[in-house]
């Protein structure tokens, strides 16, 4: 019982304190006290989920405990058949206390980023970020600890309103409005099919339990990871992620790296069982997943506001923690999606640091940036390493991990993909790190300055993590029923190789000599395309040729055949009574005058008919 109480702790501590700011709303306008709270409440929570971990790994990885409550009685389903009570509660094994410790771990180095990275804004608006910073861990913690699909669907609706609100944080800003509104709708659209998967497999099976066996999993699977794809980012429903890079940086951080994106793949994860019965929705998701990682890497090599360049990354990383689960390997998304969470939220943080010094996006505007700002240069460094799978560093084992299982599967074509965009990963990545800390200084670099404790301590840490994690896969594999031991195999070679040849090419095209001109401008048309938004316009297109055109359609038909039938009738029945009316005058000669002509109708008819 120590266990739930600590776990409930955890749940509902920043939950009280998004409440308190909400309703005291002099201690949310305060400013810098509702920011110290929110952060004292994120270290509460870590504190409490790295308790779990301990008690987890003293507990042989073996699950820990289980607290539920009946919300709903037996349903009954017809036929006479009933369902199996509905629970919410606390779950605790290894899936969810793992996961609990990345959440809670990167929210507070977000959080503490924040005091000094959001300390411009007025009080108001200081609080009114951290109140949806500690509503948007709540939430994502419901998530996390959930027991059945149901819980998880509440927590992941929370989510989407919780990113809602801090993706358009900046709401008096017309895109940062728009991009907020196209966060939520494109995600909204996708999580009907959630709302779908769980209304057939609760028809089904009469429960919301992810560890149900069922013919109907192929259905229910495939409708599940339709959400996965808006929430996950996965292509085409990607569209959505890199406008969401309106808000603050350190929005960008919590919510693209360990937290919303890192939703659908957790949601895959949890739910393993029923995918495990779902040949035809594993194919599709390794096909979607190598795809999506080598579509948004192509479309990060040439975008030059820096966080557009993280927002695609993210899309392509998580393509490949969607093809490692489409593989079939629970470890390898999952280890993917720790690692990515450490070595992103450092690369999302530390470009917040050199935006908060320069005050712009741009890569251009970054010229010669280490030497004004080692520390946050050498951190960004770390997280570009990694994220490029340099051996030694955490990206490097996870990523090798998903190329191992992906060509155990046979999976040639999606494999190809994967190492495209591994060699892409380090292209772009090393293109960054040249225009922005080693390129020709510019006029808004001049005043850069390092930052300070409050931005910098997190960068550490996160740096620390992004070099180790790497190494404790095998421990967290045996949290799963698949153990994984690491080796240095032939793919992983040939992914080094690939990344290093990508870095080599990047110095080669924007380093001092600036060799690459021929090809940069090869890459003119791509970037175009890019800019256009291809994808935007498609739906665009779509919207206006397609739904708008059935929309016009079905307005006709409703005007001019559904309303048009109802008028006719009541235009009849208006007529008829009308003619009928002048029968009715009120004239009782004229009654008179009826009733003898009807006498005399009536006796020639009954004459005739006896002649």
């Amino acid at each position: 019982m120590e266990l739930l109480h600590v776990a409930l702790a955890v749940l509902f501590v920043p939950l009280g304190i998004a409440g308190l700011l909400m309703i005291v709303a002099p201690l949310r306008r305060s400013g810098r006290a509702a920011g110290v709270l929110s952060v004292l409440g994120s270290l509460f929570a870590l504190a409490g989920s790295l308790y779990l971990f301990a008690a987890l790994f003293g507990a042989s990885g073996s699950e820990l405990d289980r607290l539920t409550t009946t919300w709903l009685p037996h349903a009954r389903l017809g036929a006479g058949r009933l369902a199996s009570p509905i629970e919410l509660g606390v779950l605790l094994d290894g899936i969810s206390v793992s996961m609990l410790v990345v959440v809670c771990f990167v929210a507070c180095m977000v959080q503490i980023f924040s005091l000094g990275y959001m300390s411009h804004e007025p009080p108001a608006d200081f609080g009114r970020y951290f109140t949806w910073q500690s509503l948007f861990l709540f939430a994502m913690n419901t998530l996390v600890i959930a027991p059945n699909l149901l819980q998880l669907f509440l927590g992941w609706e929370l989510v989407g309103l919780a990113s809602y609100l801090l993706i358009g944080f900046y709401f008096r800003k017309p895109s940062a409005a728009r991009a907020a509104v196209k966060a939520f709708w494109m995600t909204k659209l996708a999580d009907m099919g959630l709302i779908a998967g769980l209304i057939v497999l609760f028809r089904e099976t009469g429960t919301f339990d992810w560890t149900v066996t069922t013919p109907a999993a192929t259905v229910v699977t495939f409708l599940l990871f339709i959400a996965v794809m808006g929430k996950s980012a996965q292509f085409p429903l990607h569209v959505w992620l890199p406008d969401a890079m309106e808000g603050p940086t350190p929005v960008s951080a919590l919510l693209h790296a360990a937290t919303m994106v890192a939703a659908g793949v957790f949601l895959i994860v949890r739910a393993d069982p029923l995918f495990a019965q779902a040949a035809f929705t594993r194919e599709f998701m390794l096909y979607i997943g190598a795809f999506t990682a080598l579509f948004a890497a192509c479309i990060a090599v040439v975008q030059s506001d820096i966080k557009k360049v993280l927002a695609y990354s993210t899309c392509s990383q998580l393509g490949y923690m969607v093809a490692a689960l489409g593989a079939g390997s629970q470890v390898a998304g999952f280890f993917h999606l720790t690692t990515h969470a450490f070595f992103k939220a450092l690369l999302f943080l530390a470009a917040g640091s050199l935006i908060h010094a320069v005050h712009s996006n741009e890569l251009r505007q970054m010229g010669g940036l280490f030497s004004k700002m080692k520390l946050t240069s050498i951190c960004f460094i770390v997280g570009a390493l990694a994220l490029a799978g340099i051996p030694g560093l955490s990206g490097f084992f996870s990523k090798d991990l998903i190329l191992e299982v992906v060509l155990a599967r046979g999976a040639y074509v999606p494999l190809a993909a994967l190492l495209v965009a591994a060699f892409l990963t380090a292209f772009y990545m090393g293109r960054v790190v040249l225009l922005a800390l080693f390129g020709a200084p510019s006029e808004a670099a001049g005043h850069a300055h390092e930052s300070g404790v409050s931005m910098t301590l997190p960068l550490v840490l996160l740096s620390v993590l992004a070099l180790g994690s790497g190494y404790a896969g095998a421990q967290l594999s045996g949290l799963y029923a698949e153990p994984v031991h690491f080796h240095l195999s032939t793919i992983g070679i040939v992914a080094t190789g690939l990344a290093l040849t990508g870095i080599a090419v990047s110095f080669w095209m924007f380093g001092p000599a600036k060799g690459g001109a021929a090809v940069q401008a090869a890459f003119a048309p791509l970037g175009r395309v890019a800019r256009s938004g291809a994808v935007d316009q498609l739906y665009l297109l779509g919207y206006r040729r397609g739904l708008r055109g059935l929309a016009a359609g079905a307005a006709w038909f409703d005007r001019y055949m559904i309303d048009g039938a109802i008028n006719a009738a009541a235009y009849g029945t208006l007529e008829l009574g009308g003619r009928l009316r002048r029968l009715q005058n009120g004239d009782v000669q004229t009654y008179l005058y009826v009733v003898a002509m009807a006498a005399v109708l009536f006796a020639l008819a009954g004459l005739v008919g006896v002649g």
